[in-house]
Formats: C-alpha cells, sequence, structure tokens
C-alpha cells in the first residue's frame, strides 16, 4: 500500500511509537506479509512491514529486508534462503525429549481460561509501547557489574537483561510475587553443531522459525534485594540449558509429539494481576538497520514493533543506525512500569529523540 502523511520527518515521535510510527504499521488481513510505504511531507518515506509470525522470525525477515534492497539496485542477492524443512525432521523415535520442555510449552487446549473481570480488576495499566536508546559505555557498564566479584564473563545482554528484570521486579509493590522473565534464543548455530562444537550442516540461511523462550522465575523480594551479578548468574544458569543442540532436537520432537495441535510458550500465558510481572526480552542485535538500503541511502532509523495483546511485555534492544554501539530499545510494557524505568533507570534508558537521530531540516537537506 502507498500512502503520505503530513508530517516532516524531523516532527515525527519516536520515542511514543503509538501515537506516531504505529499508525503508520499496515494492517495485514490476509496473506504472509503486508507492506505499507508511507511518503511524508520532507519527501522522506516510511516503509512499514507486517509479518505472520507464524512464518519466519526476526532472523529471516533481516535476511528477507537485505535481499529486498539488494533486489531494488540491481544487486546480486549476497543470501539465498534456505527452505530445507527437513533440516529440522524430529528424531525416531519422537517423544524422547527432556520433560522440561512441558514446563516451557503448553497445547493451546490446555491453556487455563481467561481471568473474569473480577481477577482483572479495575485499572489503567495497560500495556503501551516506547522507544529508547542505550548508550554503548552504559550497555559496558551493566556487563562490567554483572561481572564483578569474580562472576565469570556475562554477555551483554545477559547483563541487561538482568538489570532490566531487577527493575521490574523494583516496579512492584508485592514482595510476594513472582517475577518472570524470557530470553528468546535462536537455534541455528546450535542446530549447525556436532558434539565437539564442529559445524555439521549450515542453517544460517534457513527461513522459518528456529528460536525457544526459556525464562527464569524468581521472587520479588529475591530480585529487589540481590546484587545485579547474582541476578546475571541466574539468567545465565537458566539460558545455559537452552542453548544447546540438544535442547532444539527435543524442542523439535516436542512439537512433533502433539502435532496437529498448536501450540505456546507458556511464558506468554501469565497474567500479570495473577502471576506477578512477566516479559520477554528478544535480540534484535542482527536487526541490518544498516543495509537496508533501496538506492537513496542508509536508513536514518529502524525498529522492530511488537504490539501484542497478551499480558506479558516485550522488549526488543537493537543496534543503532549511528553504528556507534548503542543500542535501541523497543518495549511494550505495562505504563506502571515504563513509568518507574524512567524515574528510577534515567540514567539508562533514554527517550529516543530527533536530536539523537540527528534530524534537522538541514541534516535531511
Amino acid at each position: 500500500m502507498e500512502a503520505y502523511a503530513d508530517i516532516h520527518l524531523q516532527d515525527v515521535q519516536f520515542y511514543d511509537p503509538d501515537t506516531s510510527i504505529a499508525k503508520l504499521v499496515p494492517h495485514k488481513k490476509q496473506g504472509v506479509l503486508c507492506v505499507q510505504a508511507t511518503e511524508l511531507k520532507c519527501g522522506g518515506l516510511v516503509v512499514a512491514c507486517t509479518f505472520d509470525h507464524r512464518v519466519a522470525d526476526a532472523y529471516s525477515a533481516n535476511m528477507f529486508f537485505v535481499s529486498w534492497a539488494e533486489i531494488a539496485q540491481a544487486k546480486p542477492i549476497s543470501i539465498t534462503p534456505s527452505f530445507r524443512r527437513s533440516l529440522l525432521n524430529p528424531r525416531k523415535p519422537a517423544g524422547c525429549y527432556d520433560p522440561s520442555l512441558d514446563e516451557m510449552y503448553i497445547p493451546i487446549s490446555m491453556l487455563p481460561p481467561p481471568p473474569t473481570v473480577a481477577e482483572l480488576g479495575v485499572h489503567d495499566d495497560h500495556l503501551i509501547s516506547r522507544i529508547y536508546y542505550v548508550t554503548a559505555q552504559d550497555i559496558d557498564r551493566l556487563q562490567s557489574q554483572a561481572n564483578s566479584n569474580g562472576y565469570k564473563k556475562r554477555s551483554k545482554i545477559e547483563s541487561f537483561s538482568a538489570f532490566l528484570w531487577k527493575m521490574v521486579a523494583k516496579s512492584s509493590n508485592d514482595d510476594a510475587k513472582r517475577c518472570k522473565m524470557g530470553i528468546v534464543v535462536d537455534g541455528r548455530r546450535r542446530l549447525s553443531m556436532d558434539g565437539e562444537g564442529k559445524t555439521t550442516c549450515s542453517m544460517d540461511t534457513y527461513f522459518g522459525n528456529v528460536l525457544s523462550i526459556p525464562f527464569g522465575d524468581e521472587s520479588v523480594s529475591e530480585l529487589k534485594t540481590r546484587p545485579l551479578n547474582w541476578v546475571a548468574g541466574v539468567v545465565h544458569n537458566y539460558l545455559k540449558d537452552a542453548v544447546t543442540k540438544e535442547h532444539f532436537l527435543g524442542l523439535i520432537d516436542w512439537v512433533e509429539d502433539h502435532r496437529p495441535e498448536p501450540a505456546l510458550a507458556k511464558i506468554y500465558c501469565s497474567r500479570r494481576n495473577m502471576d506477578g510481572p512477566t516479559f520477554v526480552v528478544s535480540s534484535g542485535q542482527r536487526f541490518p538497520v544498516g543495509m537496508v538500503d533501496f538506492g537513496w541511502g542508509s536508513p536514518i532509523f529502524g525498529s522492530y514493533h511488537f504490539p501484542w495483546q497478551g499480558e506479558a511485555g516485550y522488549v526488543m534492544p537493537m543496534p543503532s543506525s549511528r553504528g556507534n554501539g548503542d543500542w535501541i530499545v523497543y518495549m511494550h510494557m505495562p505504563k506502571g512500569q515504563l513509568e518507574f524505568l524512567e524515574a528510577e533507570a534515567a540514567d539508562v534508558f533514554r527517550p529516543l529523540t530527533r536530536g539523537y537521530l540527528k534530524l534537522s531540516m538541514k541534516d535531511l537537506e
């Protein structure tokens, strides 16, 4: 679809996408992909795509964006997608998966009934979307704190997620409740390895869904009082069993064992008013924002947008288009949690502004 918006790019409110750029994201009524190109008053262009997640994960979408940009410039495609579904065939015999997968995933027929009006209560703490930037220096600082007191090296995403887990727990007024955090793991590299860590087949170009969402479940009071390095250790420990080939082979078997019934990651089934704060962190660090060039230069800004209708929050950190190591962080979280973050962690989560993106009429000329 083609559209026109009576606004200059420099006047777009990136920090609050619900009232601005989200309005330029098309609603997919059928098929697997819907694209809307919106021309702005200044001559700029916003390209927004809506994917069906049952067909493609973010990694697959990234491949599509890069190939699309290359085709637009009459360049050869650098990544030929693989549709070899046999790479995800179940083992024989199926059904020999680890029982822990039953704690991570649930068939649709076993979902608990939706909460009643009385259980939901009356509140305006609905989920909203915000976009922040986190500087490379702050990311390094969080990683340094997560690695203090002799702890083994934690990754940037583990350190960032641990900090966010603590902050979300601190936003809760009920120390007796539990707080859950999931982290999305891509299985392509894991499924390409043998038992000795050598590559046996390449899934780097596999187009589809190869994801798992392990999650941690800790008491609010524990997360509030424990230091960041302890929380980062908890994150590392619940991830370590899910970043293996065996985990993903077991997940393939689990799905096969429950066919044809659809299933859902259990963390998405949480009810925050009853179960406590719950959110998922996905990693968009491979988002190729600088490579999506249709012939008129690299984008000034790029982001995922995931305003789903569930109760669990969703966080997606991505590389900044400035290429300086900063992160752009999209958040779809309860309003109260975001207000707490902005008050208590304003030195980390800074609202994305046109000043950060260096948007002025002079820059856009």
